[in-house]
């Protein structure tokens, strides 16, 4: 069942989805506002090949990936040891060499693990790799194989709703993970949100929130599009296995 602070994160970031793919700039007060930024490919031949699906989902990969680039800064400035495990440079430094620098996603810091295998690792208590590094690659590469191995969409290609979907769930599982998952001095593996009495800082959980919102608004908008039903799965999140696509 998704949680109810996801459920209203969710309208939200659909909000903001569908924003993202108009083409006309606000006007607020009688100012033109800074429009929200276009792929650079908008008004080439290009999109000639795309339909309003495929731009959709053009939209939701893009703003995903920038999610995830920015949650792996947050999370190296809050355990700054994991940046230590595979570079000295700073955390923007970093995950601009993680997602500029890179084709194949495969890092031999981490062994080379992908999607729900490499989500597995970052938490697995004798794992001594860089545990961030090994949560965003595999986010990151679970989210490519959901939507067919892609993240540059046309008339030719095929995502299936119910991968969408599960790499929703399985995002929400990870998450759940992050806040509860302690090794053996009872320790979190990674340190988010921070909740005390001078510090309340969520923006971990909202970052995440847009991610699964997003993938949500996609999967339901394509399964009405295909009139393809999608298995909702009921599971408990302290419990929850990872859903295979």
């Amino acid at each position: 069942m998704i949680p109810k602070c996801y459920r209203l994160l969710a309208l939200g970031a659909a909000a903001a989805l569908l924003a993202a793919c108009a083409a006309t700039e606000p006007v607020k007060n009688s100012k033109p506002v800074k429009p929200i930024p276009q792929q650079g490919e908008r008004n080439s031949l290009v999109q000639f090949g795309k339909s309003d699906f495929d731009h959709l989902a053009d939209v939701e990969m893009r703003e995903n990936t920038q999610s995830l680039r920015v949650l792996m800064v947050k999370l190296y400035k809050r355990n700054p040891r994991e940046l230590r495990k595979s570079s000295a440079g700073s955390a923007e430094e970093m995950a601009k060499a993680v997602f500029e620098n890179q084709r194949d996603w495969r890092f031999r810091e981490i062994s080379e693990a992908q999607g729900t295998d490499a989500i597995q690792q970052a938490f697995r208590p004798d794992y001594l790799g860089d545990r961030v590094l090994s949560l965003i690659v595999g986010m990151q590469t679970m989210l490519i194989k959901a939507h067919g191995g892609k993240t540059d969409f046309y008339f030719t290609d095929s995502i299936d709703p119910q991968n969408v979907y599960n790499a929703a769930r399985n995002i929400e599982i990870a998450v759940w993970k992050l806040s509860n998952a302690r090794d053996d001095t009872g320790q979190l593996y990674l340190l988010t949100n921070e909740l005390n009495g001078s510090e309340r800082n969520l923006s971990f959980e909202r970052e995440f929130g847009k991610i699964i919102g997003s993938l949500d608004l996609y999967a339901i908008t394509l399964s009405e599009k295909l009139q393809r039903s999608i298995t909702r799965v009921m599971q408990t999140l302290a419990t929850a296995l990872f859903l295979p696509f």
